[in-house]
């Protein structure tokens, strides 16, 4: 539950309560959290005129038990500059996804040198609308909801990444319904008693401009962004009533800009997590004994938690640029079936409450296999072209990493080192973890046989592709399959 009150800062002895008549942060009484106490000092070299900020407040903290992890969200006004063709708008700034108060009640304290508990903040701009007196407080709950995520997964955000939301930021019939992130323009990072804080600003973008930066990547669409006023402008600003995308206020930026970058770059997605899975066909049905990958209506074997590991650092950031395409090996130190080269401090977001447990070694050995058939929803099987293009031809992987359970198929290029999938054997099965390897000719040709993905709503489900002399199936099947097990 939320409140909002006027305010800089915590109820009690914070830079909200005494501090309109100081002149900075010197001023600033010494009982409120020094995380927070830096992130305000921030704020105030933006809007010194502001030192009471509108703020939407978690009433109940995450630290006592509460559902929002965010502290606090402070609104600002934002006038713009005339010059730059930046318009007036609102400024948002989250408080809580760094450490505020350095005694462990939410973050893990570990030093001045690194991140300050995720070592970032959100921020959000948003167009003021003419007559507007007071900035909505929706995008306070926007970041609340990508604050959890953070929270419960442990994954971090990074400049360039993106969020598929999947419906209007505001819950009205905009076209702005899904977030690409970036460094805010005018805030710096910050020092802290308890690390380095950054931030982090949400831009709102069409579900066109999503698939292009997932087509590319996330950074040369923020680039494309700027250079459209009405589309954001050099801060990137939010207008949840702009009605047309970059493509069709400029058509030349698809051609010119977005395909010729996917031809020379690729894409820098490398990972996403879906709805899939994956059988192996090269042994019959009943034989579940280390064959199946997939037990539909039974208990699905787990990945170890190195296998974890690997596949959470594929996934960690989904819009990464990969330097050199490597997979991480698969051995590991073990002991009594359990990985020793675990980081404390964070869960594997990939992890599922049981990976970790004790696991057989012949139960997780690497095994080829002959003949695979993969399935797919709609909205993963029209990524396939993407991993294909932008991926593989680039000598690059392509992971999905299934949203119900620990299955994962990882395409790999011949350049991919570290895969145990191989030219000889391509198809390769470590516990629930498939790779297959596709050369660039099997690659050109695929590319051909699913030209129809790219036109998802002018086939039926379910659809189904064979490669009978590759001993390769992959079927596009509706979201039941995947949504009920026992389908």
């Amino acid at each position: 539950m939320e409140g909002v009150r006027p305010g800089g800062g915590p109820p009690a002895g914070g830079p909200g309560t005494g501090s309109g008549s100081g002149s900075g942060s010197g001023s600033f009484p010494s009982l409120f959290p020094p995380g927070l106490h830096g992130i305000y000092g921030e704020c105030r070299r933006l809007y010194p005129d502001q030192p009471n900020p509108l703020q939407v407040t978690a009433i109940l903290k995450y630290w006592l038990g509460g559902p929002d992890p965010l502290d606090y969200v402070s609104m600002y006004r934002n006038l713009g500059n005339p010059a730059l063709n930046v318009p007036e708008h609102w400024h948002y700034v989250s408080f809580g996804l760094s450490d505020l108060y350095g005694d462990n009640r939410v973050h893990e304290f570990t030093g001045t040198e690194g991140p300050s508990g995720f070592g970032f903040e959100l921020t959000f701009r948003l167009k003021r609308e003419t007559g507007e007196s007071a900035p909505p407080t929706w995008p306070a709950e926007l970041m609340q909801g990508l604050a959890r995520y953070v929270f419960q997964s442990e994954n971090t955000f990074c400049s360039g990444d993106h969020v598929s939301w999947h419906s209007p930021l505001d819950n009205s019939e905009s076209r702005i319904q899904h977030m690409l992130l970036t460094e805010d323009p005018q805030m710096q990072p910050v020092q802290t008693p308890f690390g380095v804080v950054t931030f982090l600003q949400i831009v709102g973008v069409c579900t066109e401009e999503l698939h292009a930066a997932q087509q590319w990547n996330g950074q040369g669409i923020l680039e494309l962004l700027r250079t459209v006023p009405v589309a954001g402008g050099p801060w990137l600003i939010t207008d949840m009533r702009r009605g047309e995308t970059i493509f069709e206020i400029d058509p030349h930026l698809q051609q010119e800009r977005v395909d010729k970058g996917i031809e020379t770059d690729g894409s820098n997605l490398s990972g996403v997590s879906a709805k899939c899975a994956w059988d192996d066909l090269s042994r019959p049905p009943e034989d579940d004994e280390d064959s199946r990958s997939i037990c539909i209506g039974t208990q699905p074997r787990r990945l170890s938690g190195k296998d974890t590991e690997q596949i959470r650092e594929t996934l960690r950031r989904g819009l990464e640029i990969n330097s050199k395409p490597v997979l991480p090996p698969i051995n590991a130190q073990r002991q009594n079936g359990l990985n020793l080269d675990r980081a404390p401090s964070r869960k594997d977001s990939l992890e599922s409450e049981s990976s970790a447990a004790i696991i057989p070694h012949e139960l997780i050995r690497t095994r080829q296999l002959e003949s695979v058939h993969l399935k797919f929803n709609q909205e993963s099987g029209a990524l396939i072209p993407l991993c294909l293009r932008g991926r593989l031809l680039h000598g690059r992987h392509f992971t999905y990493k299934s949203i119900n359970g620990d299955t994962a198929i990882t395409f790999v290029s011949t350049g991919v080192e570290g895969a145990f999938a191989t030219e000889e054997h391509p198809y390769a099965a470590h516990g629930p973890w498939l790779q297959i390897l596709l050369t660039e000719e099997f690659v050109e040709r695929m590319l051909e046989d699913l030209e129809d993905l790219n036109s998802p709503e002018e086939f039926k489900l379910p659809k189904e592709y064979s490669w009978p002399e590759k001993k390769l199936k992959v079927s596009i099947l509706p979201d039941a399959v995947f949504d009920n097990p026992l389908h």
